[in-house]
């Protein structure tokens, strides 16, 4: 039987499936069960995962927008605040 390949990048993967793997990473690690090699490699992965949530996360906040009426009364998006975001 084949083995399934890993996603490529160009491949979305939903943040949730992301962030249920990197809790699952957290949770192996703080069991303290896992050898230091297999911990390096898990804490590596679970730094890829976190800032690939992060990617995510900020891109779902830019894509957020509300609906308002300008002076004329038509309806417009206008960029959302979301206060206390981080500034780039």
């Amino acid at each position: 039987m084949a083995k399934k390949t890993a996603k490529t990048e160009t491949e979305p993967v939903a943040f949730e499936d992301v962030l249920k793997t990197l809790e699952s990473i957290v949770e192996k690690l703080e069991s303290g069960q896992v050898p230091l090699d297999e911990t390096i490699r898990s804490f590596e992965e679970g730094m890829k995962l976190a800032e690939q949530c992060h990617r995510q996360l900020n891109q779902a906040e830019t894509k957020l927008k509300r609906l308002v009426r300008n002076r004329k009364g038509e309806l417009e998006t206008e960029e959302t605040d979301f206060g206390g975001a981080e500034q780039e």
